[in-house]
């Protein structure tokens, strides 16, 4: 299998980069890339897109994704968790039941500030080149939604939670702003990202598991095919005709007559299909609107 997604459980002290940087030459492939930062002192589930499925990052980095963590009231950083500089400490007066309200103020859709110290840039520059600088600029609040934020464990002033959130939300400024909401001050003390997507922090590997079985050469059995990734996604196929296959493989719009589907009875206006040639080879992701499949991704091996 030349492409493929590995799900890989990064470790602490590893950048997302570092991560990158150590597959390539575990694989010997240059074409590798992740599908969303973690900090370096985060660990858990980092989907590593191989090969042409490196068209698939921006995809999967949309997806919705579950975390673990511990909150640590009574303390603010400038980073917003444990590896920046203490700000301030105080008092945790608050009980477990004001706890529980003030963490499920931010279930929902909300506005949230991105952390200084992130890698969102600000023209051209990453805002934790400016933090690093001294520097701190306004930030515009962004929409993000928190699906659910489940409390693991309470031993004030420790929390434990776990938050099932949408991209683009930062769990740093989730416990920052717990911490304001509770007038005390918060700061992340750790954290585990458990699930992206399809992809599950049981399944993950480390990179030393992922160099060992490469040896033995079984990277196949890790490696999620490409269109596993869409599999909520209806299947059809090219019709066996020789016209039919060659604008398909040229990326042309398919008609529905030149498709079949053997468990789909009609085909959904705008949405969005894997489709396949008559061998069974993964042509791409097509979109359906008039009567046509329209090609979004394309992903056939060469």
């Amino acid at each position: 299998m030349n492409s493929g997604i590995i799900n890989v459980y990064k470790e602490a002290g590893y950048t997302s980069f570092d991560v990158v940087a150590r597959l390539r030459g575990i694989l010997k492939i240059k074409k590798i890339g992740h599908t969303g930062t973690l900090d370096p002192d985060a660990t858990g589930v980092l989907p590593v897109c191989v090969g042409k499925a490196t068209k698939l990052c921006d995809m999967l980095t949309d997806k919705d994704k579950v975390y673990e963590c511990v909150m640590l009231l009574g303390t603010e950083t400038d980073t917003y968790d444990m590896s920046g500089k203490i700000l301030e400490r105080k008092s945790v007066n608050c009980d477990e039941t004001q706890v529980q309200e003030a963490i499920n103020c931010f279930v929902g859709d909300i506005m949230q500030v991105p952390p200084m110290y992130s890698a969102l840039k600000v023209n051209g520059k990453k805002l934790y080149e400016l933090a690093r600088e001294g520097k701190e600029i306004e930030r515009k609040p962004r929409p993000v939604t928190i699906f659910s934020i489940d409390i693991l464990g309470m031993d004030l002033p420790e929390v434990s939670i776990r938050i099932h959130c949408s991209k683009g939300t930062y769990i740093r400024s989730l416990c920052h702003d717990v911490g304001e909401k509770l007038g005390c001050g918060c700061a992340m003390k750790s954290l585990v990202r458990t699930r992206v997507s399809l992809f599950d922090i049981a399944d993950a590997r480390t990179l030393d598991e992922i160099e060992r079985i490469v040896k033995n050469g079984k990277l196949d059995g890790i490696m999620m095919p490409l269109d596993q990734a869409f599999e909520n996604y209806g299947t059809v196929f090219v019709v066996p005709s020789e016209e039919a296959i060659k604008h398909a493989i040229n990326g042309a719009p398919i008609p529905n007559t030149s498709v079949f589907a053997e468990s789909i009875s009609g085909f959904e206006e705008g949405a969005l299909y894997r489709m396949y040639l008559p061998d069974n080879r993964f042509l791409g992701v097509y979109s359906y609107k008039k009567s046509t499949f329209k090609l979004e991704k394309f992903f056939l091996e060469d």
